[in-house]
């Protein structure tokens, strides 16, 4: 006995949840607008098309685990005359990941370096590529309990292959000396063939010191980073701390205007 369905249920059977919603719509802008019936079809699973990228920019943005999001319109160029938006704009750009890139943005805590490496993982994922981000002692951790070299092959695997891996944090903390070779490893192994994007809070002078004052294995990993790369300086005063000056030095907020007066 065969079952009629009704055109709902067979666009649902079909998995066009979109198209599903809005071809009422699109028969009555038919009737009225008197479409032919290709221009009909293709204003209907033209919409069906843009629903479909725009679920798929969601889960890559959810799979490249951004703890928050940013975009390049967000962050504030005039607090940070030591960086140039026509500069920047070209890590925002497919070329940095066909070219398989690295940028390096080191300064202090709260100056922003975070949200760019965001909004810079964020345009990726919009222009269709794979990205991944995770702090690097989140990754420290997972190689230091990783019970054997297989489970290590595994925690890098996805790290190699996705199109851009963003390392944030690297520098807050002395990594286990386990840790180092694991990070040239991952380093050599996305070199020349996949972009990198690293936040540190420390000058490369001193990334030695965060794996065990390794400086040989460490220039080796900068190597590979730089030679298809560029390092930009973030300078000034934390964005989270600003107007809470007086609070950090202990006065009240008049008299810590009193003394800038006076300076």
């Amino acid at each position: 006995m065969s079952v009629t369905l009704s055109l709902e249920q067979k666009l649902t059977q079909l998995k066009l949840s979109r198209t599903r919603d809005v071809y009422p719509h699109w028969v009555k802008e038919a009737e009225v607008h008197q479409l032919g019936y290709a221009e009909f079809l293709d204003g209907l699973l033209s919409e069906e098309v843009v629903s479909r990228q725009e679920n798929q920019i969601r889960r890559q943005l959810k799979a490249a685990g951004f703890p928050f999001a940013a975009t390049l319109e967000q962050f504030d160029f005039s607090l940070h005359p030591e960086l140039k938006r026509s500069v920047m704009v070209r890590f925002f750009d497919r070329t940095f990941v066909e070219q398989a890139q690295s940028l390096i943005l080191v300064g202090a805590s709260g100056l922003g370096k975070t949200h760019l490496a965001i909004a810079v993982g964020t345009k990726m994922v919009q222009l269709g590529y794979r990205v991944r981000f995770l702090t690097a002692q989140h990754l420290a951790n997972q190689i230091v309990s990783a019970p054997d070299r297989q489970a290590i092959d595994h925690l890098l695997r996805p790290l190699v292959r996705c199109d851009l891996l963003i390392l944030d944090e690297f520098g807050y903390l002395t990594v286990d000396p386990q840790v180092g070779p694991i990070l040239y490893e991952l380093v050599a192994a996305r070199y020349e063939k996949r972009a990198t994007v690293i936040t540190s809070n420390k000058s490369l002078g001193q990334w030695g010191e965060v794996v065990g004052g390794d400086t040989a294995l460490m220039m080796a990993i900068l190597d590979r980073l730089l030679h298809h790369g560029e390092v930009f300086y973030l300078r000034g005063s934390s964005h989270r701390m600003r107007g809470k000056e007086a609070m950090l030095l202990g006065k009240e907020p008049g008299d810590l205007s009193a003394d800038s007066r006076v300076g």
